[in-house]
């Protein structure tokens, strides 16, 4: 994935930041499907970042490289949210915040499509 990298904290867990394309499924601030979004993740370990984006509905994500690490203020952002997985639109438009995980994958929870009420 082009634009990705982690940062090891004083804890041992890391931060991983990556930038992919919306999910078909995503709302957001108005951007088109394929616009890129910058996405953090705290977990113990990069394995565990991955895996959470990954049971989310985003399988074709991969960090190689550390090529874009993430800026001490988005550290400061995943780690001062509650569940530590936040997005905002990549380039950052203006003064934009940085948005949950929800409002990217929309009201299904996932990135894939709506599963049909049993």
């Amino acid at each position: 994935m082009a634009g990705g990298g982690f940062c090891r904290l004083p804890n041992g867990t890391v931060v991983v930041a990556l930038t992919l394309t919306r999910p078909c499924g995503g709302t957001g601030t108005g951007a088109g499907p394929d616009a890129p979004v910058r996405v953090l993740v705290h977990a113990a370990n990069r394995a565990r970042a991955l895996t959470r984006l990954r049971n989310l509905g985003l399988r074709a994500v991969y960090l190689r490289g550390n090529d874009r690490p993430p800026t001490p203020d988005e550290i400061t952002a995943v780690l001062h949210h509650p569940d530590g997985l936040l997005w905002r639109a990549a380039p950052q438009a203006g003064q934009e915040l940085w948005h949950p995980i929800r409002a990217l994958l929309g009201p299904a929870g996932h990135a894939g499509p709506a599963r049909p009420a049993a």
